[in-house]
Formats: C-alpha cells, structure tokens, sequence
C-alpha cells in the first residue's frame, strides 16, 4: 500500500453513529416514554451518521427512501450507511436485476448526498473459499461506484490475500469488533481504500453470541468500558491519519449502550464533550464526563 502525505491531504471526515434506530427497548433510556417524535431525527440530532438495518431484511421502496431524504435534508453532512439485503450476502442469490433494482431503490438519498456507504455483512460461516471469493468479487462488482464496505467474520480471512483482495475490487475492510470465540476475526485496522474506513462494534458478549436460543438483545447486550474504548480509540486514530472518510458503527444496541458507546467515541475523537439525550444521560451516569450542558435546558422538539 503507497504511503499517504497526511501533510497535504485535509482531515478525514469522521462518522460516528448507531445501527439502527428503531427499537422498542430505546422507549426509556434513548426516546421520551411520552410525546410523539421523529425517531430518526431525533438521533440525527446527536450523531452525523446512522446505519440501516431494515435494507437487511427488505428492500425499501422509493416512497420510504424518498421520506428518509425529506426528513434529513436539513441535517447538514449527515449520511446514512447501508446494510445490503441478506439475500444476496446471506442466501448467496445475487441476480443481477436485484442487485441493481436494490441499489437504485436508494436513489432519492443519493441524489441528497445523504448516503454514506454500503455494508456487504457476510455470516461468521462465510469463510475463506474460492467460491466465496469469486463472489466477494461479482458481487463487490455491483457496487463498484459506491463506497462500499465487507465485513468478514470468521478468521480464515485473516490473511493478506484479503486485504489485496478488496482492494483490488475497490472495497474497503469493515474492522470488527465481537466476541472472540473459537475461528472469530478477531480486531483490526485495516484499510484497503484510502476512500474510506470502516469500523463496527459489536459487543463483547461471549455468554450468548453463538447461543441459539438467545435472541438479538442478549446477544448484542454488552457495554463497552474505558480500557476498550480506549483500544478502539486508537484503532480509529490509525484509521483517520490515512482514509478521507472513517465510520464508526455501534451495533451493541440493546438499552441504548451503543448511543453511550458512540458519544464516548465522539468524545474522545473530537476533543470536545458532547450534546447527550437527557434520557441516556439519566440511564448511564458515566456520561456525565462528557456532556456539554444540563440535558434538561435541551429542546427535544
């Protein structure tokens, strides 16, 4: 990889958000218990960059993207990243006409400049075969025009034919964070696009990551403490010197903790302390080592 003049390129853009919005155990800890509000507003309000997480499971039509790209459209420089649709990672069925048709569904945000990236996220039982290379490769070719993310989660990956892999396709390395358990890649700071960097955080719940019978919010119940935000601090450092671009996904969801977790990144990346919802301040006190004001003088409007 040619070395980066970090003397004559400007800084990074840094995006730090969560994956996701839209849970019910947020009512509480994260949104006001009473009193209807844009939920999605509201977390742009306090962070410049969400994660989709609904593109996983469906691909939305243009009427809901359309409504996404009115919503933000006076949130300036805030972007939304993409989860790609599980059929094609997942279920491994990527007919051209699909991929495109998935695509093209988010031309509204686009056409805002409100999209960040795409994330193709393969399973912890992708590994490292030629026919899931082969296709990394046609499916990486999709998506070639876009910044666009892979996350690999089982260590056969580990392995540098992997970095020139994406960046031969122009793909960036989505750095993980996640229980190291067994063949579990474990984390990194990798990057194979000097476009952009990528990092998701995962949680370090060991107890339930690989346990069927748990369901999504045991699995990603898991707050992270100074000692690991502090590595993770580093890790995006490393990043920043040489991407134009790095995301910080938080994905460790359940109660809000990857609010906490973001903000504390945020924190610590800016240099500077940080607007907190007075919900999330009052459910996690340790927060109160970065806020900017008194929660209760904020507008929740």
């Amino acid at each position: 990889m040619e070395k980066v003049n970090t003397l004559s390129r400007p800084p990074a853009v840094l995006y730090v958000g969560p994956a996701g919005w839209s849970y019910p155990d947020w009512i509480g800890p994260v949104y006001p218990r009473t009193g209807m509000i844009d939920r999605l507003l509201y977390i742009a309000r306090f962070f410049n960059c969400v994660e989709l997480n609904s593109s996983f499971y469906r691909t939305p039509s243009e009427k809901l993207t359309a409504s996404w790209a009115r919503r933000l459209a006076s949130r300036t420089g805030f972007k939304l990243t993409v989860k790609v649709l599980q059929r094609f990672t997942h279920q491994r069925i990527c007919p051209e006409a699909e991929v495109k048709r998935f695509i093209h569904s988010f031309d509204p945000l686009w056409e805002k400049d409100l999209v960040g990236a795409f994330l193709l996220q393969f399973p912890w039982s992708f590994r490292n075969q030629p026919e899931n290379r082969e296709l990394i490769r046609n499916l990486g070719a999709f998506f070639q025009d876009f910044p666009t993310a892979v996350e690999l989660r089982h260590g056969s990956w580990e392995e540098d034919a992997t970095l020139c892999l994406l960046g031969d396709c122009g793909l960036s390395l989505c750095n993980i964070d996640q229980p190291r358990i067994g063949d579990s890649v474990g984390p990194s700071q990798h990057l194979t696009n000097r476009e952009m960097g990528y990092i998701r955080l995962h949680g370090r719940n060991k107890k339930n990551w690989f346990n069927q019978d748990a369901g999504r919010d045991a699995r990603y119940d898991y707050l992270y403490n100074r000692d690991e935000i502090t590595e993770w601090e580093q890790r995006a450092r490393m990043l920043l010197s040489s991407a134009k671009n790095l995301f910080i996904i938080t994905n460790n969801h359940f109660r809000g903790q990857a609010l906490v977790n973001a903000l504390q990144l945020k924190a610590r990346l800016l240099n500077r302390p940080q607007e907190i919802p007075p919900q999330l301040l009052q459910a996690y006190p340790v927060l109160k080592e970065i806020t900017v004001t008194d929660p209760f003088e904020l507008d929740l409007e």
